[in-house]
């Protein structure tokens, strides 16, 4: 047994056949991966890795699958049925993040594959056969519960590793993320969530739902997450060096098909971007090694009733600046569907004194967030663009259109 110490979670707990898996190369990789990307370039402590995120994510499953049994009422046939979906559970969440890139999701764009397509190569290497292999796991069945290219005999644990809302990878990132960079809203009652998640019959068929007792934490776990995208993950200093960080990929990799080899893009981290980057010639890349902002914002609309107003400015600075504009659109559903259930089916079940209802029901709060986030940003190039002149056409546009609707 090997006890692994972390600050979210405090001692993580391993036996011999998972620490094989998490000594192989793919896995060791994730500690040259950042689990915020650029985001340390405006929260200075987010350093932390995808190697420590994917052991918190199995950290969690492990106490969501606990609960479970605790209050199980049928779905475990025996004690050797849980134990075969702990030993899946856990090594699908150790590998649940082995496919991403570096700098994760501004790679992705650039290389046009996604990482859950990457992660299914990577489970036919034979170090990673060979380990799950000795774990006793089928890479197959990992697959189903990742990537989803294939059915499952374990809807529940699906949820639980790549589900829409209750999955162990935003339990953990949520928490994680949080303390390192500091930001308080992100925060939220994991202890109380965990502790009232259940397997409720949906149809026929068993789905993770939550008691009545913790909607109230529900709740907290959905503005956790609003707050984070709104301060942390679409700050716009963040994105403006992701923006940045994207064109300098481009220079650095040209011909995005020379990664595809699954060797070749195993051999690239974040370590070797940045080493890259060192005799780069372009201004991209120099600009990310000095933390230089080669972008600044004009104006950002985040209500959903201001839509049509960034339009107009966008249109307005595009018709005056040119390619000197850059427009940052980002929108996240803040509570989910399940995958594969159309509009008029559950977010999370909830089982309440009166029977089971959609945690829509069961909360006007999370009634009222299940819809779309909205953040839109505005930039222009300052070499380029006299910024206080953009800004004062953009404030203009605003206080016209605002007088009119009043």
């Amino acid at each position: 047994m090997k006890r692994i110490f972390d600050p979210i979670h405090r001692f993580i707990e391993l036996d011999e056949a998972e620490v094989a898996l998490l000594d192989t190369p793919p896995l060791q990789r994730l500690r040259r991966l950042r689990q915020l990307g650029l985001a340390y370039l405006v929260f200075p402590s987010a350093e932390h890795s995808r190697f420590s995120h994917v052991l918190g994510a199995m950290a969690v499953g492990e106490r969501v699958l606990s609960t479970l049994r605790t209050h199980d009422d049928g779905y475990f046939s025996d004690d050797q049925d849980y134990g075969r979906q702990r030993k899946l559970l856990r090594a699908s969440l150790l590998l649940h993040d082995v496919g991403h890139g570096p700098f994760s999701h501004s790679s992705e764009a650039v290389l046009g594959r996604r990482h859950e397509l990457r992660t299914a190569e990577i489970l036919e290497l034979a170090p990673i056969q060979s380990a799950l292999q000795r774990l006793d796991v089928d890479p197959h069945e990992i697959e189903a519960l990742v990537v989803g290219t294939r059915a499952t005999r374990y809807p529940v644990l699906k949820e639980i590793v790549s589900g829409p809302n209750l999955d162990a990878d935003r339990m953990d990132y949520l928490l994680r993320d949080t303390y390192f960079t500091g930001v308080a809203g992100g925060r939220y009652d994991a202890d109380q969530l965990i502790a009232s998640l259940r397997v409720i019959a949906q149809n026929g068929n068993p789905t993770l739902g939550v008691d009545g007792r913790g909607v109230v934490a529900l709740e907290s776990f959905v503005l956790a997450r609003y707050m984070m995208f709104a301060t942390v993950y679409f700050h716009h200093t963040a994105r403006l060096f992701e923006h940045t960080l994207q064109d300098a990929l481009k220079h650095l990799w040209p011909n995005p098909r020379s990664l595809d080899s699954i060797d070749e893009f195993l051999s690239w981290d974040d370590l070797r971007v940045v080493d890259a980057f060192r005799t780069l010639d372009d201004d991209s890349a120099r600009a990310l090694r000095d933390r230089r902002r080669l972008h600044r914002m004009v104006m950002e609309f985040n209500a959903e009733r201001d839509l049509s107003i960034f339009e107009r400015c966008r249109k307005d600075l595009e018709k005056n600046y040119g390619s000197a504009v850059w427009a940052d659109t980002q929108e996240e559903l803040l509570h989910r569907l399940p995958l594969g259930v159309d509009s008029t089916g559950p977010t999370v079940l909830v089982r309440t004194r009166s029977g089971v209802v959609d945690a829509r029901e069961a909360s006007d709060l999370i009634g009222k967030l299940s819809g779309k986030a909205h953040w839109r940003k505005l930039y222009v190039a300052q070499d380029r663009v006299d910024v206080a002149q953009a800004r004062r056409r953009c404030r203009e546009i605003v206080a016209h259109a605002r007088e009119g609707r009043g």
